[in-house]
């Protein structure tokens, strides 16, 4: 007998999960493999999470990340995009947006993704703001070619994170129409300061973002498994009404600057949005 609640679960389904051997993707892998799913993990990194089919893929790499695609082969009914890097990481824009968007690509080329798919990413806060500056990432959501949208990013100064962060909010918005005309839905979170090893790799700068807001709310930073909770709940079928957002998951920090509840938000918030 099938319960309403069964929406929210993934019997029967098969996910991908790229960037799952650690942090968010790990604590997605694990979410949604205790949902109900059959789970692939694509990862550089090591991925020691029993019970799911452990693929190498190094994002900055095209072959490689064929490579991978081939040896996934089946059906995806839910693809989890979480892989991410810091500044100062070699083939950033690689990493964190054309090859998702690549392997994205691949996917749908070989009809991977069945109708009644979803697409979930990891964006950032850093990646809010991105409708200011639409009209010059549209440019770079036009270029298909791999080697052309590298030297697109790296002409115009754009091989950052939050760049790149605004590059996946924008293409997640822009692919809701095309998308759902193959019956596929795509969203994205923008967590906030989340402890993750990334985090704590960056800990001055990622986990100090917003320090005062939650010391004045009594929370510390997210959780992993907090942060997967919101994006195996975008890809389920209890989200169906749901296509082309970016979900801002930081506890309110944001929603608070913008508002002027906690006015020492409100630069940051200003700033993030392009207010």
């Amino acid at each position: 007998m099938v319960k309403l609640f069964d929406a929210f679960r993934y019997d029967g389904k098969r996910a991908l999960v790229v960037g799952g051997a650690t942090g968010m993707g790990a604590a997605t892998a694990q979410l949604v493999q205790d949902a109900g799913a059959e789970v692939v993990v694509m990862d550089y990194a090591e991925v020691t999470q029993p019970g799911v089919k452990a693929i190498h893929v190094n994002l900055a790499e095209k072959d490689s990340i064929d490579a991978a695609v081939d040896a996934c082969g089946g059906t995806v009914d839910a693809l989890f995009s979480c892989a991410g890097v810091a500044d100062g990481t070699p083939g950033i824009e690689r990493i964190n947006f054309i090859g998702h968007r690549y392997l994205i690509d691949r996917l749908l080329e070989r009809d991977m993704i069945p109708r009644g798919g979803a697409i979930g990413m990891i964006s950032s806060a850093a990646g809010l703001g991105w409708e200011a500056n639409l009209d010059e990432l549209e440019e770079l959501l036009a270029i298909s070619d791999w080697d052309a949208a590298v030297e697109w990013v790296q002409d115009h100064g754009k091989a950052d994170y939050m760049s790149m962060k605004q590059a996946m909010c924008a293409y997640a918005a822009s692919q809701a129409h095309p998308m759902l005309k193959r019956g596929i839905r795509i969203n994205a979170i923008c967590p906030g300061p989340t402890d993750t090893p990334l985090a704590q790799a960056n800990a001055e700068q990622w986990l100090g973002f917003a320090a005062d807001y939650r010391a004045d709310v009594c929370v510390e930073p997210h959780t992993p498994l907090e942060q997967a909770y919101a994006l195996v709940f975008l890809c389920s079928e209890a989200a169906a009404a749901i296509n082309g957002q970016t979900l801002i998951s930081d506890a309110g920090y944001l929603a608070s600057g913008i508002t002027r509840s906690f006015p020492d938000a409100t630069p940051v918030a200003q700033f993030l949005f392009g207010r």
